[in-house]
């Protein structure tokens, strides 16, 4: 049996990064409705963080673990 290791992304959220040319992690929060506010506030991250994650630095770290935690989202769905 094989394993399936393709990542779900749904289309409305791939729309959104193709049409306005933004990354996973900022999609994914304008399709939930998230701010980098409340994503600060909800994740208990410094904007810095944030910023970093949306640059694509520390990809599969701690800090992109935790918020799609928060987000309720795999990780794997927030890495370009």
């Amino acid at each position: 049996m094989t394993k399936n290791n393709s990542v779900h992304i749904p289309y409305p959220v791939m729309g959104l990064k193709i049409e306005n040319d933004w990354n996973l992690l900022t999609a994914w929060c304008r399709y939930l409705g998230l701010g980098w506010q409340d994503l600060a506030a909800r994740s208990h991250l410094s904007f810095s963080a944030l910023s970093k994650l949306e640059n694509g630095d520390n990809q599969m770290s701690d800090d992109l673990k935790h918020v799609a935690f928060v987000m309720g989202v795999k990780p794997e769905q927030l890495v370009d």
